[in-house]
């Protein structure tokens, strides 16, 4: 689905809870934006609310992953950037205490998990895919993050940026992803590593991420800008 049927889709959704919830005519007034946007919100702090570190997503048989899993972006699968495994470096800012840059072998190096979950699209499709990699919070605690800031931010290649709450990020299967089925992570999926967020709809695991920062100040997203839900998860 390219860009334009993107924007469709998710400010089709928020449009039309609005419509059910007020009985409006929906414009571009900067009234009906402004109740769009409070209405963003409101699902952002339900969201958040429900959300519990110790509730974890659904996970899978290994016979239930697939193995050519789909592809998925704003782009097509020739432009996905073609990162060097020894010119990569993932830099770090804001409050960690460690910003030493990582290349892709000291990274490969971190001690890895599995999962097996299901990604969902907001576009209306899914897919059970095995990922291995090494959990999010185990990288911030190594490099000395502040756990006690709000959010962790995230920077990648090919010009996406996307953000979660701490407590997101310490969730036990929030992973920085290095492989799927069992192979170093394609190109296509974000080599050399893809955030992988189980309990966030898909927009909300970026690929090929370049730098990971930690603050206070809520991040913005490529797709929260137009038009979805910052939070977008339980």
């Amino acid at each position: 689905m390219d860009l334009e049927r993107r924007r469709l889709f998710g400010g089709g959704l928020s449009m039309g809870a609005l419509t059910l919830l007020t009985g409006c005519d929906i414009s571009d007034h900067d009234s009906v934006q402004k109740a769009l946007a409070m209405v963003s919100r409101f699902n952002d702090r339900v969201q958040a609310a429900l959300f519990s570190a110790h509730k974890l997503a659904p996970t899978f048989s290994e016979a239930e992953a697939v193995k050519d899993f789909r592809y998925n972006a704003w782009y097509g699968q020739d432009k996905s950037p073609k990162l060097s495994p020894s010119e990569y470096r993932l830099t770090l800012a804001g409050m960690v205490a460690d910003k030493t840059p990582w290349t892709v072998e000291k990274l490969y190096t971190l001690p890895q998990t599995t999962q097996i979950t299901r990604h969902v699209c907001v576009e209306g499709w899914s897919m059970i895919g095995k990922w291995s990699g090494t959990p999010l919070s185990s990288f911030l605690q190594r490099t000395g993050a502040d756990l006690t800031a709000k959010y962790v931010g995230f920077e990648c290649a090919d010009g996406y940026y996307e953000g979660i709450d701490m407590p997101t990020a310490l969730h036990p299967q929030t992973l920085m992803a290095f492989k799927l089925s069992d192979e170093t992570l394609p190109t296509r999926h974000g080599y050399p590593f893809k955030m992988r967020i189980p309990t966030k709809l898909g927009f909300k695991n970026p690929k090929f991420v370049t730098t990971i920062y930690v603050t206070n100040q809520q991040p913005k997203g490529f797709w929260t800008d137009r038009g979805y839900n910052w939070f977008s998860g339980i």
